[in-house]
């Protein structure tokens, strides 16, 4: 490795935060002062890329350097198996590990927490314990289970419903200050002579939005949060309605709470620098994915991977990398090479093993390296390296991203447009597997039950005038890597699923240990 070693790693999440709300990427309304005081002196990337439009998948592969497809979390398989995370490989090498969310997702059911020697995950709705012993035995059943695997993704879902009822209503209190104030006492207590990794994910942008009252009045004043849509799935269903005059307070509630995740931020960097910590600390700050406001006629972060989603901000404070911007393409997976090149940490020496499951250290994946991306040579190259590597003709760069036919988004949607009385036609976006090809100039996205997208982004970065690619080289470009990186993952998702199984038929699968840990959690009677 090459990069100047520094002792400690904070990486900081804003979850579902767009980046054209974002003062560093040129928002006009002051949301972000002190992201952008911090961007000062920080490169910020322009064209980063999540392999994944929502939190699992992509902190599944910020933890494992994969791509989705590779470590399997994702919607047939809520959690993450058998793959050694970035928190576990620091911890082993000596350094202390916290996690600290109020993100559902990222807790030990789904094994995103493994390897942090601390974590806390605010809105976790099953206590710890729960999860040792049978039930951990019985969760990895139900997921390993074809039939099984949708209610072992309800499970999780629990702690989504948690995180809506605690953040609406009466419960509108943030977990921010708490989650800031819980890293500032990992740090503070941190004895290791290595240094500390702390990972930070804020949830305040994700829906429903309730920011508290101050950030509330100066963005989004006389909005009561309670008359406006906070359920994706009511509008995509056609079962609400919003014109202009609602989509701008939507917008501006949204607005409130990145205000406040960036107060409670500077916070956190403040405090850094008051106690001398700052120069020898890293900082990561970047969005797991976006969200659309009505754009393409989508509310939330499900069915599409326009680039509203995908096209997420990062800012990174490293001594090698010049505060300034950068326009090349970026893959937020890469984030685990440039966290170990950062700590000078090599996970074959710090495990002393390269069994399954770990993902060795890369140059050309981090982003402190000269290398960068250049992927010619490497011996063990992952699907979207060979994607690259056997292109013969453009020579252009990619990012990949890939999402897997939804659950639970799929499930509520039909409950709201049953609701209402409205029949979802069988080619509704909702029921369709996505994956793209995205590089600096085109896109291509590949459907299997709605036609393809293709876009030339450097001309209609919107994404407003699909493009034939019989018709555009660079789009043609995009659709042939796209054929590549599917073929390294195991081939093209171009026909549709078989359709679900039926619950009743996956209770017959269960064994009673399984049935007796589900009557406790309330899905059986």
């Amino acid at each position: 490795m090459n990069g100047t070693q520094q002792s400690n790693v904070l990486f900081v999440v804003l979850d579902t935060v767009r980046k054209d709300h974002l003062g560093p990427y040129g928002y006009e309304r002051e949301t972000t002062p002190q992201l952008s005081r911090f961007a000062a002196e920080a490169t910020v990337f322009e064209s980063t890329v999540a392999p994944a439009p929502w939190t699992l998948p992509v902190h599944a592969s910020l933890f494992t350097g994969q791509y989705p497809s590779q470590h399997g979390a994702d919607q047939g398989s809520s959690y993450l198996k058998d793959e050694t995370t970035l928190a576990s490989i620091l911890s082993a090498a000596g350094y202390d590990t916290a996690c600290y969310s109020s993100n559902a997702w990222i807790t030990p059911y789904t094994g995103l927490t493994d390897g942090f020697d601390e974590q806390d995950s605010f809105f976790e709705v099953l206590p710890g314990e729960v999860l040792s012993g049978p039930l951990a035995s019985a969760w990895q059943t139900i997921n390993d289970n074809d039939y099984l695997r949708n209610l072992a993704s309800e499970l999780v879902h629990l702690g989504a419903m948690a995180h809506s009822k605690l953040a609406s209503g009466e419960g509108a209190d943030s977990k921010t200050p708490s989650v800031i104030d819980r890293t500032k006492s990992f740090i503070d207590d941190s004895e290791s002579g290595e240094g500390w990794f702390a990972f930070v994910n804020l949830m305040d942008a994700h829906l429903p939005y309730y920011p508290p009252e101050e950030f509330r009045e100066e963005f989004a004043p006389g909005v009561d949060p309670d008359d406006v849509c906070q359920n994706s799935k009511e509008y995509n269903s056609g079962a609400w309605e919003i014109d202009d005059e609602e989509w701008d307070a939507i917008r501006g509630l949204y607005d409130a709470e990145i205000a406040h995740m960036d107060a409670e931020l500077g916070r956190l960097f403040d405090w850094l620098r008051e106690t001398d910590q700052w120069e020898e600390t890293t900082v990561v700050v970047c969005a797991d994915h976006g969200e659309l406001h009505g754009e393409h006629d989508l509310y939330g972060h499900e069915f599409a991977l326009y680039d509203q989603l995908i096209n997420v901000p990062l800012l990174i404070k490293h001594p090698e990398l010049e505060a300034d911007r950068r326009d090349d393409l970026v893959e937020l997976l890469d984030c685990y090479h440039t966290v170990l090149e950062t700590l000078d940490v090599d996970p074959d020496d710090a495990l002393e093993t390269n069994g399954g499951g770990l993902t060795g250290f890369d140059s050309t994946r981090s982003l402190l390296s000269d290398e960068y991306r250049a992927f010619d040579g490497f011996a063990e190259p992952d699907p979207g390296q060979q994607a690259i590597l056997e292109d013969d003709d453009s020579g252009g760069d990619y990012a990949f991203v890939e999402y897997a036919q939804p659950v639970i988004e799929l499930h509520h949607l039909e409950e709201k447009a049953s609701e209402a009385g409205i029949d979802l036609p069988d080619d509704h976006r909702a029921y369709s597997r996505m994956r793209a090809a995205r590089g600096t100039d085109a896109k291509y996205v590949r459907a299997d039950r709605i036609p393809d997208e293709a876009y030339r982004l450097d001309e209609d970065p919107e994404e407003e005038s699909p493009v034939d690619p019989a018709a555009d080289d660079a789009v043609a470009a995009a659709e042939r890597a796209l054929a590549r990186f599917e073929e390294a993952v195991g081939g093209a998702w171009d026909d549709p699923d078989a359709a679900a199984g039926d619950p009743d038929e996956a209770l017959a699968d269960a064994d009673e240990e399984t049935r007796e840990r589900l009557r406790e959690l309330g899905y059986l009677e």
